[in-house]
């Protein structure tokens, strides 16, 4: 597991680097070549590799166990390289995020096959490529791989104790551009449209939609607009950040700032709005609770910790396929710290009891 995450953390594979991408997936096609699993790939389209999916012969007859992770990562070539180790650490991008998590899930396959037990478990894994810009090529394909699925299983970076993650909020994007008329502020002021006051009351109305006690934020988080003090702006955007911990509340807040928009779109001025909620929130259910339960008697056999996280603030590919019902957990990768950061590091003795664990799980499930 150690080697086989190292050779995937020297090769960079920031999200906008296909080409350290697409090496890092030929890499995972090498690895997961094993008995009983076939391989295939999903064209990641315009500015992204390619996804890829391996299956049982199991998953086509009954529903699937998904195991879900991500090759790319979040450092641009140059910025932070190379995997360096220092007594029980390795310090390198991906090393927790989360390369290590799909060291952990190929390793575990490959001791199924070779007991002779793979073929008969319904199972599935998928590596994407865009997890890291919040998967927008691949989740209507995870979306679809998980429709039918028992449950899922996301490897990301493992947490202090080995805490199982059950929620994680939702992460939404908003821009909203007001659109108003120029005119020279001296001679003319009358006759322009102020974009920027119209954006600034938006702004306002915005950001009162947080509710600390209901987990909503909203920060706008960038605003430009104008070309010149004595020129009424014509045109005026900002950019805005959303969390959310249920689903209700995404639906209601995206309706709210729409609403707000509208609002503030008079005296000449044009309000265009574009994007939402890109990622529902992973929300803790009676299923997914039990799932957890299940999962922690097999990582306290394996030597770990057994506890729950807390609510999460950032969101992974959990959030994806939890919304279709889907009872999914989170945080099954090796234990460290530091993710996107330059000194993200994996605890390297945690890498075979995370895949004990996980072989325990995946033996009971047996039928």
């Amino acid at each position: 597991m150690l080697a086989l995450t190292r050779s995937w953390v020297e090769v960079n594979s920031y999200t906008a680097n296909t080409e350290g991408v697409a090496k890092v997936g030929a890499m995972l096609r090498d690895a997961f070549a094993l008995p009983a699993l076939t391989t295939s790939a999903i064209p990641g389209g315009d500015g992204f590799a390619e996804h890829l999916v391996w299956r049982t012969p199991a998953s086509y007859a009954q529903p699937p166990i998904l195991l879900v992770g991500h090759h790319d990562t979040v450092f641009p070539p140059g910025h932070f390289e190379g995997w360096r180790e220092d007594g029980n650490r390795a310090t390198g991008p991906g090393a927790l995020d989360m390369k290590g998590g799909l060291a952990i899930i190929r390793t575990t396959l490959a001791a199924l096959a070779d007991v002779g037990a793979l073929a008969d478990l319904p199972l599935i894994a998928i590596s994407v490529s865009d997890e890291e810009v919040g998967s927008p090529s691949s989740a209507p394909h995870l979306r679809e791989l998980a429709r039918d699925a028992s449950c899922a299983l996301v490897f990301e970076s493992g947490r202090v104790n080995d805490l199982i993650i059950t929620r994680r909020k939702g992460v939404g994007a908003l821009t909203v551009t007001a659109h108003g008329k120029a005119a020279h502020a001296g001679n003319h002021h009358k006759d322009g449209a102020n974009a920027i006051w119209a954006l600034a009351k938006f702004v306002d109305a915005a950001q009162q939609l947080t509710n600390y006690e209901r987990g909503v934020t909203v920060n706008v988080g960038q605003i430009t607009g104008g070309t010149s003090k004595n020129t009424v702006p014509e045109r005026a955007e900002c950019m805005l950040d959303l969390r959310y911990e249920t689903v209700a509340d995404a639906e209601a807040l995206v309706a709210a700032l729409r609403a707000a928009a509208d609002a503030v779109a008079t005296g000449g001025v044009r309000v265009e709005v574009s994007g939402g909620a890109n990622r529902l929130p992973l929300e803790r259910t009676p299923a997914s609770a039990a799932l957890r339960d299940e999962y922690a008697a097999c990582a306290r056999a394996a030597g770990l910790g057994d506890g729950e996280a807390p609510l999460l603030g950032g969101g992974s590919d959990a959030n994806t396929v939890a919304p279709l019902g889907v009872p999914a957990i989170d945080g099954l990768g090796p234990r460290g710290a530091g993710f996107h950061t330059t000194t993200e590091y994996v605890e390297l003795d945690t890498f075979v009891p995370k895949a004990e664990a996980l072989l325990r799980f995946l033996w009971g499930r047996r039928s």
